[in-house]
C-alpha cells in the first residue's frame, strides 16, 4: 500500500513539473475577471481590451525562465568532477624493461647549402 502511495505521489510530481504552463493558463481562466480587474498592467487602458493577457504573458515568461534555471542546477548536478583524496600509486608486477636504439645516421644524407634560404630582401 505505502508503495503505490509513493508511486502516485511520484507519478503526480512529474506530470504537474511538466505541465507547468498547463497549470498557469488553467489557473488564468479559471480568475481571468478577477486578473483583468486587479492585476492587470493596461487597466488603465481599457481601449486596449487586455482583459489580463499582459499579467498571464509575464506568467509565462516567469515560468519559463524557471524551467531553465531548475534545467541549468540539473546539469550542474549531473556534472560533478570527482577528485581522489589519497596519492594514487601504480605497482607493477611484471618488471619494465627500456629498450635502447643506437643512432641511424645514413651516409647518403644530401648536403643542401642553405645560404639560399633567406626571406626576400624589400628594396
Amino acid at each position: 500500500m505505502l508503495n503505490r502511495l509513493i508511486a502516485i505521489v511520484v507519478l503526480v510530481t512529474l506530470i504537474g513539473a511538466n505541465l507547468s504552463r498547463f497549470m498557469v493558463y488553467a489557473g488564468f481562466e479559471v480568475n481571468q475577471k478577477f486578473i483583468a480587474e486587479n492585476l492587470c498592467e493596461n487597466k488603465s487602458r481599457p481601449w486596449m481590451h487586455c482583459n489580463g493577457h499582459c499579467y498571464l504573458m509575464n506568467k509565462l515568461k516567469q515560468t519559463e525562465e524557471k524551467e531553465k534555471k531548475q534545467e541549468r542546477a540539473e546539469q550542474k548536478n549531473r556534472y560533478h568532477e570527482v577528485l581522489p583524496n589519497e596519492k594514487l600509486t601504480l605497482a607493477f608486477k611484471v618488471p619494465v624493461s627500456r629498450l635502447t636504439y643506437p643512432e641511424y645516421f645514413s651516409e647518403n644524407t644530401v648536403q643542401r647549402s642553405f645560404a639560399i634560404f633567406h626571406p626576400p630582401r624589400i628594396v
